[in-house]
């Protein structure tokens, strides 16, 4: 039965593209789709990272390389996915985890809405859903389509469904993200190719570190109130999201679905009141 379960969840012969894998979210996804034996392109901005995420790999007895990318150029995904074809071979999983809220776009008492510049609105669109999901789709996903198989696993966000406070601009385009999601597993379920989002809850990164944790480590009034909303009354950790993409990542596990949205939020959507 062991062997069963393995085979399962088995990404030995897949080459798997994770875009924003120099983030906490995206490199504990690289990681564990390592893990379960797919080899992984590592894609990011920063080289450093990029290289220090690659090593963590092989450490475990992974295969990965990294490649430079800008996932807001269609020439420097274009670029990429060449390399890793020849490198790599042609990429059956692609996993968009890089996105992000910019901190000219969060609403505050002294910044309301309307202040919000169509600048950094639109910078904001281009990281979440511009390079987070439509450029890397419309380079990886009509390959897919041509070889009849590929599994494509877009991050989406609590936000997308809640709009948070302070948040707007991210909230919004997340919720395009789980949208164009659902367009494209329409569009390309007949030549094999699924797609599906993963919603995540309040992960601890770098970026909204300072929006959570005080200089002394304890909670802001912030993190109380997410706590308050979410039943586990916890963040999650990263490690917690990998469950879930292996699974949409593996045929045998997952061919039947696409279209869907695996929520790992500490429950965080079912709570009202």
């Amino acid at each position: 039965m062991l062997g069963r379960t393995m085979k399962l969840f088995d990404l030995a012969d897949e080459v798997a593209v994770v875009i924003g894998a120099t983030g906490v979210l995206g490199g504990s996804l690289a990681e564990g789709l390592a893990d379960a034996g797919a080899q992984i392109a590592v894609l990011g901005r920063h080289t450093e990272r990029g290289e220090a995420r690659v090593k963590t790999i092989q450490s475990r007895g992974g295969t990965a390389a990294f490649f430079q990318v800008d996932a807001a150029s269609r020439e420097s995904l274009a670029a990429a996915h060449a390399q890793i074809t020849a490198t790599l071979g042609a990429p059956t999983i692609l996993l968009n985890a890089a996105g992000g809220n910019h901190p000219n776009v969060t609403v505050t008492p002294e910044h309301p809405f309307a202040a919000i510049s169509l600048e950094a609105w639109r910078a904001n669109f281009d990281l979440n859903l511009v390079g987070g999901i439509f450029l890397p789709c419309q380079e990886f996903g009509p390959a897919m389509c041509q070889r009849g198989k590929g599994s494509i696993i877009n991050i989406a966000s609590a936000a997308a469904h809640l709009p948070l406070s302070r948040v707007v601009a991210y909230s919004a385009a997340k919720a395009a993200v789980l949208s164009l999601s659902l367009f494209l597993a329409r569009e390309w379920a007949p030549q094999g190719v699924r797609v599906n989002t993963i919603t995540p809850g309040f992960f601890p990164a770098e970026q909204n570190h300072k929006l959570l944790f005080n200089a002394d480590g304890s909670p802001t009034p912030r993190t109380q109130a997410i706590w308050g909303h979410t039943p586990m009354n916890r963040f999650g950790a990263a490690k917690e999201l990998v469950g879930a993409a292996v699974f949409l990542a593996s045929q045998q596990a997952s061919s039947f679905v696409t279209g869907a949205d695996i929520r790992v939020d500490g429950g965080y959507l079912s709570q009202t009141i």
